[in-house]
């Protein structure tokens, strides 16, 4: 494995003592891996060598995670063609013609309903592959039946944190009241949550998370008064998949979202990416989580899409977190440990993940759209350079929000 920055920050935060980390798949649960500690003392070459090792347990977990989950919903998720998980027996079309419609059915898939997403100005049918064709093979035999078409497996996204049950004390924090209405794609918001406009695109949605409800108590703590969630989860085994993400995308679109907040992580998909490039072309800015597969995982999405803000952890000292994934930017860096967040139930639980660092940078571009247009320039100024001098792969351009969150203790 090569050693790059971002797993010698990794060696050097294990020194800090051992941590946990942690992968929220639906319906999967496995044991957090330890990070081991590391002694002081040891040459750069060791804690190269204990940081290698700690970055391919995390993937070693998310496998595990991935694995499970495949074994108890057989039914529903498979493998694509990529090794990523998608919903079983279905492939999207995007935006096709008569012809490539035609192609698919001669090759013996049976099309859907042709959805017409207007605020995307995108057009998906959904596909049923032919009996007994496995997905990965479906996808070959229709690239090869028609080779001009856009074609995306459906995959799963996954939620980028987890929250603690038990109920904390929380330190009060007072933040300025932010108008810009922000788009939450993710679970729905449990106990004590209000928010402007909530709407389902899964299987039981909308359905009280704890996931959900965390992410959208630190937006409100962060001072986002107009909140819009998307369900993409519900209660279905295959929530958080790409055309849910879409639906909830042009919804949240045409209902005037300024800033989307996306605490998932998943492959690269090209129904997703389409979707996510025509709602930046309506002027929407798309911030997302790196993940908590750690540095040796592959690229996460959609943070890793052109123009999407892709956003990292960081402890209460201001330390990259250990399990913190990457994506082929990264822009800012935000709390993701040592902060006290909502539960379904409307108790203040402790919580740990890139997923709760998005929120807290949404909020603040939300706050800064609300000023000027030029709010990167105006994040910017707000950052606070941490790690090497200027845009780095441990903190992107700087940690925003550091005191806007609840701390725990």
């Amino acid at each position: 494995m090569r050693i790059t920055p971002i797993l010698i920050a990794l060696g050097i935060a294990l020194l800090a003592g051992p941590a946990t980390a942690q992968l929220a798949l639906p319906g999967v649960s496995v044991p957090p891996v330890g990070l081991p500690e590391l002694p002081t003392g040891r040459v750069l070459d060791d804690l190269t060598q204990r940081a290698g090792e700690a970055a391919n347990r995390l993937l070693d977990v998310r496998a595990e995670r991935i694995d499970q989950l495949l074994r108890r919903n057989r039914d529903t998720i498979e493998l694509d063609a990529q090794g990523a998980p998608a919903r079983r027996g279905e492939l999207l079309l995007l935006d096709p013609t008569p012809a490539t419609v035609a192609a698919a059915q001669a090759a013996g898939f049976e099309p859907g309903e042709r959805e017409e997403l207007g605020s995307l100005g995108l057009t998906i049918v959904r596909l049923t592959l032919p009996r007994g064709v496995s997905l990965a093979e479906g996808e070959r035999l229709l690239r090869r039946a028609a080779p001009a078409a856009e074609i995306a497996p459906d995959n799963l996204h996954f939620q980028s944190g987890d929250t603690a049950l038990p109920a904390l004390q929380a330190a009060s924090a007072a933040s300025a009241p932010i108008e810009t209405p922000v788009g939450i794609i993710d679970g729905a918001p449990g106990a004590g949550q209000s928010v402007a406009a909530l709407r389902g695109f899964a299987s039981g949605a909308p359905a009280a998370s704890h996931h959900g409800s965390a992410v959208a108590s630190l937006l409100s703590g962060a001072g986002a008064r107009n909140l819009r969630v998307a369900d993409i989860y519900g209660t279905d085994a295959a929530g958080g998949n790409a055309l849910a993400l879409i639906r909830a995308l042009d919804w949240l679109t045409g209902g005037g979202a300024k800033v989307i907040s996306i605490s998932l992580a998943g492959p690269n998909n090209s129904a997703v990416a389409k979707a996510i490039a025509a709602a930046q072309r309506r002027g929407v800015v798309i911030v997302a989580a790196v993940g908590n597969d750690g540095p040796a995982a592959p690229p996460a999405y959609p943070a890793s899409y052109p123009g999407v803000v892709a956003v990292t952890g960081a402890d209460g000292r201001g330390r990259p977190l250990i399990e913190a994934g990457r994506a082929t930017h990264l822009d800012y860096a935000a709390p993701g440990a040592d902060i006290a967040a909502r539960n379904k139930a409307g108790k203040w639980a402790r919580v740990r993940g890139t997923s709760y660092a998005v929120p807290l940078v949404a909020a603040r571009a939300a706050a800064a759209l609300g000023r000027t247009a030029s709010w990167r320039t105006a994040l910017d100024r707000e950052a606070e350079d941490l790690g090497p001098r200027g845009p780095d792969g441990q903190y992107g351009r700087g940690l925003l929000c550091r005191t806007c969150a609840r701390a725990h203790r």
